[in-house]
Formats: structure tokens, C-alpha cells, sequence
């Protein structure tokens, strides 16, 4: 399922005790639930499937990939010593922090102001090391500056090692052999496209691998957000985090995906307040946009009445951000739903069926 290690290769006790642990946690995660919503999107009544993976270890896809980037760098870890340190956003921060504090192992997060302060605090209360570049607000380099930051610790820490989620394959391979196979046998070819935010672009890319094998006719669409750029062009402002980057993706071209969508954060926002106040499902600000993406493609496509819409992460870490009327109102938004359904085309949710999981409403 994850990606393979030499087994011709000379493993530390450390690295053995790793691995150990990894496949154990691999084991023992549960399949994670899909929430059946219905929508009518220009007239033509839809399926929505949120793959919820908030509901999951870690409470976010990044549990996955966490567990694959980590099982990557075991041959790197000589000894205890070994110290990781990543750039992150914020879930994979949550993630790797919790893998390490299990394994006995120091972990640096080098992180930005535009993180949720709620992740933040989820960190360190993993124990992990918290280095804050202060690029500021406004700015379109806080990726860049993070990396550099990242560069500069691990030449300067003795046997520091970067996992690279940029770079790394384990993050597309983890995507490959574990979440689309997972969400194929869950959905099977009832779904008619899948949609997947992007921002490394590991996520999108393991789909996207798996279904042009297996369900060729699947439709994979990215969503972005303006002012990414994951696949080029000029980068812009941008207030949500886990979605869009201000480089472009190591793993991703326009190949991997049969369309492109570009969400206004502040349709992404809407989607988050208005699914909440219709069903009881709050998802964190990368969902939002997803859904928002997806509502726009069903709007040009009539043909496609069912759809699966990956979900990052639930509400929760947003509580003082997308859920917050305080950092809404600079944005000249308000958490109204009422007033926030205009800008998206006045969907109104509702469940096609029971939910299996807890729902979220932070």
C-alpha cells in the first residue's frame, strides 16, 4: 500500500522500530466515511459523496500522507537523533507532529502567519518545535519563504531530515495505493467525476494514477483557487490555507486531470457556511472550495449528476478563521448562509441519507 523499502537495505534499530510502527498505523486506520448530500445544480438534481476525511486519524487526508512520507525517510533515521523538520500549512503539521511524538522523535514545523492558530495549538500540544516565518500577511511568498526556511534548519541541525512533501513520491504513491482504491470501492463507478483541491498536488495526482487505470471514465477535475499557481501563471493574494501554492506542482500538469476549476475564496468560504447550515457538516476552507468547484462544473455539465468531493478536513481547525465573523469581516464577508447562498447559485443542500459519521459543527 505504501511505498516500498529495499529489502536488500541495512536498517537501523531506529529505522526497523519506524517502519514497525507505520504499518501498524496503517493497519488499524479506518475506512473513512462518505456523506451522501443532494443538490440541484442548474435545474438537474445531484449527488454530492463527501469523502470526509476528517473523520479519520489526525482529522485530515494528511494522516495518509504523514504515514507515507514518513515511512519513506525511515532508512535516513540512524538513531533517536534524527530530528524531522517540514514546511506545513497546517494538517500535515498535526500529523507528523503526532507520528513523532510516538516514536520518540524531535520535529520541527516551519510554518506562516496565515496558519489557523487552532492547528498551531494542536501542534505543539504534540510536542513539536514551532518556527514562524513572519512573511507578511499580504505577501505571495509564504510557500517560498517556509522553503527556504526549512533549507537553512536542516544544514544547520545535526542529522535533520526533511520528508519534502513537494518533492517526495510517497505523497502522490500514498494517494495511488490507499485513498482511490478506498474511495473506488466505496463509491465503485456511481461516481462520474471526483474532485480534489490542489496545492503540492500529491492528493490529485495518486487519484488520478489510480482511476485512468481502473475507471478510465472518471472524470478527475482540479479545483484551485485564484491567485494559485499550482499549474503557472502570476500569483496573487490568497487567504486560505491547504489549497493553491505560490509554486508550481512538482507532481502535477494539466495531463493529470480532465479539467481545471478556479474558485473565489469567497464562494469557498459560502460553500463552507451554507453545507453547514443545511446538512450539520461544517468542512475546513480547502472542502468548501471543493464543493464550490464541483457546483460549477455540474453548472456545464449536465450529464454528470454524481460526484465525489474529496474533503480534506473538517471545521474544526477553523473555528478562528473561515468560521470566525471577526476574520470575516476585513474580507467584507459575513457568515450569514442566507446571504452567502447567492454566491452559489442558491444551492441548498440535504442529505440523501443517513450520515455513518459524527457531524461537525464548530
Amino acid at each position: 500500500m505504501l511505498s516500498t523499502v529495499d529489502p536488500a537495505a541495512e536498517l537501523s534499530a531506529t529505522a526497523a522500530e519506524v517502519l514497525e510502527h507505520v504499518d501498524a498505523a496503517v493497519a488499524a486506520y479506518p475506512e473513512v466515511p462518505i456523506a451522501r448530500v443532494r443538490v440541484e445544480v442548474a435545474g438537474i438534481p445531484r449527488t454530492l459523496l463527501l469523502k470526509l476525511e476528517g473523520r479519520s486519524p489526525w482529522r485530515s487526508i494528511k494522516g495518509r500522507t504523514a504515514l507515507g512520507l514518513v515511512r519513506s525517510i525511515a532508512p535516513r533515521m540512524a538513531s533517536r537523533d534524527v530530528t524531522v523538520v517540514e514546511s506545513t500549512s497546517g494538517n500535515l503539521g498535526v500529523a507528523l507532529s503526532a507520528i513523532c511524538r510516538d516514536l520518540g522523535l524531535p520535529f520541527v514545523a516551519v510554518v506562516d502567519l496565515k496558519q489557523s492558530p487552532v492547528i498551531q495549538a494542536a501542534i505543539e500540544a504534540n510536542g513539536a518545535r514551532l518556527e514562524v516565518v513572519r512573511t507578511p500577511a499580504a505577501a505571495t511568498t509564504h510557500l517560498l519563504d517556509r522553503l527556504d526556511r526549512v533549507r537553512k534548519l536542516v544544514a544547520e541541525i545535526p542529522g535533520a531530515v526533511w520528508p519534502n512533501q513537494y518533492e517526495n513520491d510517497a505523497n502522490r504513491h500514498v494517494h495511488e495505493t490507499w485513498t482511490a482504491p478506498e474511495i473506488d470501492r466505496q463509491v465503485g463507478g456511481e461516481a462520474q467525476a471526483v474532485f480534489v483541491a490542489v496545492s503540492t498536488g500529491g492528493t490529485l495526482a495518486g487519484l488520478a494514477a489510480h482511476f485512468r487505470r481502473a475507471r478510465p471514465a472518471t472524470r478527475l477535475v482540479a479545483v484551485d483557487v485564484e491567485g494559485s499557481t499550482v499549474f503557472g501563471g502570476v500569483p496573487g493574494g490568497r487567504v486560505l490555507t491547504g489549497i493553491g501554492a505560490s509554486r508550481r506542482s512538482t507532481f502535477l500538469t494539466r495531463a493529470e486531470c480532465d479539467d481545471l476549476v478556479y474558485v473565489r475564496e469567497a464562494a469557498a468560504i459560502a460553500a463552507c457556511h451554507v453545507l453547514r447550515a443545511d446538512t450539520g457538516i461544517a468542512v475546513g476552507g480547502s472542502s468548501g472550495a471543493v464543493v464550490a468547484g464541483a457546483l460549477d462544473h455540474l453548472a456545464a455539465h449536465p450529464a454528470l449528476t454524481t460526484a465525489v468531493c474529496v474533503c480534506a478536513d473538517l471545521g474544526e481547525n477553523y473555528t478562528r478563521t473561515v468560521y470566525d465573523p471577526d476574520w470575516l469581516a476585513p474580507l467584507r464577508l459575513t457568515d450569514d448562509p442566507g446571504l452567502l447562498r447567492s454566491r452559489l447559485r442558491g444551492a441548498r443542500f440535504h442529505h440523501a441519507e443517513p450520515d455513518t459519521g459524527q457531524e461537525s459543527t464548530p
